[in-house]
């Protein structure tokens, strides 16, 4: 059982600028293909940087119409960063740096952390050579969220009950409304309940887990030799 890889809801066909792509010439890609930012790259097709309509909107409030008669004041008081910025004439010098990116094979929560966390929209995404391969947004990763309540039914009984824990799908009732999933049975041990409400959140689509599981065991006072003897579930633990 895995998360679903970025490469599977990524854009392939990217629209890209080099180092020395002229600015009007960026302008005009964000606006014929619609999108709001886009990556720069080097010759060997790694990614250097980003633009995005920010930066564009940063050159514009850098610079002044010619009659404005503060002008070189306005422009000496920006910040080292919005100077270069006000002064860009190609995608290089108007990108942000270092850019923020995730790898094909990182999974839709892994890039979604990341989005979070550095607080961007798109991310370009790189093969295992770090070249541009694709380009992911919010809206992307998204779209796990749109998967139906049996998809996801289906997916919690054939890999957390059946697969990881080897158990009778008829033992534990699976329900699921509006990507809210709920178990309802008894487990031999806690542990394994315990496992079952991990490894369902973990799925994608699911917004939450309702845990209704009662068990004959409590096997999580137990000191290590009084243990019962070793379960499928021990083995997922084991390679989390």
């Amino acid at each position: 059982m895995m998360h679903n890889k970025v490469w599977s809801v990524m854009t392939g066909d990217v629209v890209r600028a080099e180092y020395d792509t002229p600015f009007k010439e960026v302008a005009r890609l964000l606006a014929d293909h619609h999108i709001s930012g886009l990556p720069v790259v080097d010759d060997e097709e790694h990614v250097i940087g980003i633009v995005s309509e920010t930066d564009l909107m940063m050159h514009q409030a850098g610079t002044s119409a010619p009659d404005e008669p503060d002008r070189r004041f306005h422009f000496t008081a920006l910040t080292p960063a919005a100077r270069r910025q006000a002064a860009a004439r190609t995608a290089g010098q108007l990108m942000s740096q270092p850019p923020v990116t995730a790898h094909a094979d990182d999974t839709i929560v892994e890039a979604a952390r990341t989005m979070a966390q550095c607080r961007v929209e798109r991310l370009p995404v790189l093969d295992e050579e770090d070249r541009l391969v694709g380009m992911v947004t919010r809206s992307d990763l998204l779209r796990v969220f749109l998967r139906t309540d049996a998809e996801i039914r289906q997916e919690v009984t054939r890999e957390v009950l059946e697969r990881a824990l080897r158990l009778e799908p008829r033992s534990i009732d699976v329900s699921v409304t509006d990507g809210v999933v709920t178990l309802r049975g008894q487990m031999e041990r806690k542990s394994d309940s315990e496992i079952a409400v991990s490894m369902a959140l973990q799925l994608d689509g699911v917004v939450d887990v309702v845990d209704r599981l009662t068990y004959r065991l409590d096997d999580t006072m137990l000191q290590p030799d009084e243990r019962p003897l070793q379960g499928p579930a021990d083995d997922w633990r084991r390679g989390r």
